[in-house]
């Protein structure tokens, strides 16, 4: 019983402060203040993660030395503040030392600096640079 009047409190107090449920879960985007819309570059790129023999995220080894490799090439990708957004979010992905690289790149000097990135991080075996250039 007391369980109850604890819950209908509660209830009231949210209902009370306009903090509710419902209000929480309003979905309404917030207005556009200026900024043109631009879709996500790789959006359909992501298609080719069905595809027969694509490595993709999931495919991630869970050996600790494998973890280690893929953070520390995505901390030095990250760390490069010249590369664009895409290449800051390229997949890596580590299996037994063996790095791909997938994602859109602005240029063939993105592509080429990322990879040498990946071969420089101790652990890595090899790096399959699938990086793909996207030209505008």
């Amino acid at each position: 019983m007391k369980r109850w009047a604890v819950l209908a409190v509660g209830l009231m107090m949210t209902a009370a402060t306009g903090r509710g449920i419902a209000r929480a879960a309003d979905p309404t985007p917030a207005p556009d203040q200026g900024r043109k819309a631009y879709p996500p570059d790789n959006t359909g790129r992501n298609s080719t993660d069905r595809e027969a023999g694509t490595k993709t995220a999931g495919q991630q080894s869970n050996d600790p030395a494998d973890i280690r490799v893929t953070a520390d090439i995505r901390k030095a990708v990250t760390d490069d503040d010249s590369l664009s957004t895409n290449a800051h979010n390229v997949k890596i992905i580590t299996q037994g030392g063996v790095v791909t690289l997938r994602g859109p790149v602005a240029s063939d000097s993105e592509r080429a600096r990322i990879a040498a990135m990946a071969k420089q991080v101790q652990g890595v075996k090899r790096v399959e640079n699938k990086l793909e250039v996207t030209r505008r």
